[in-house]
């Protein structure tokens, strides 16, 4: 797990890249699309909601993360607060998960 300092710069340089997805439709859509390498869950995203996102993960083969607070996730991508981010990059995921 990669630890939070190192995340949230990772997330943020994604972020203004353009290379993250947020907010529900978002998310599903990338999802639904193939464009998602990675999600980032936030840790006090309702259960229902943690569930919804894990099952789509698991169908389309997405590797997920529990990370941070909805507050936190959405300070690194400079927005409000959100359940969920996508990572769309395959480069930006390595050096989350590094």
């Amino acid at each position: 797990m990669p630890n939070s300092q190192k995340l949230f710069f990772a997330v943020g340089l994604a972020q203004k890249a353009g290379k993250v997805l947020s907010g529900d439709f978002a998310v599903t859509e990338g999802l639904r699309k193939g464009k998602v390498k990675l999600l980032l869950i936030a840790k006090d995203a309702s259960e229902k909601s943690k569930e919804k996102l894990v099952y789509m993960c698991k169908e389309y083969n997405v590797p997920t993360l529990e990370v941070a607070t909805r507050s936190e996730l959405g300070l690194a991508i400079g927005k409000a607060p959100r359940t969920a981010a996508a990572i769309v990059d395959e480069n930006f995921v390595k050096m989350i998960l590094k």
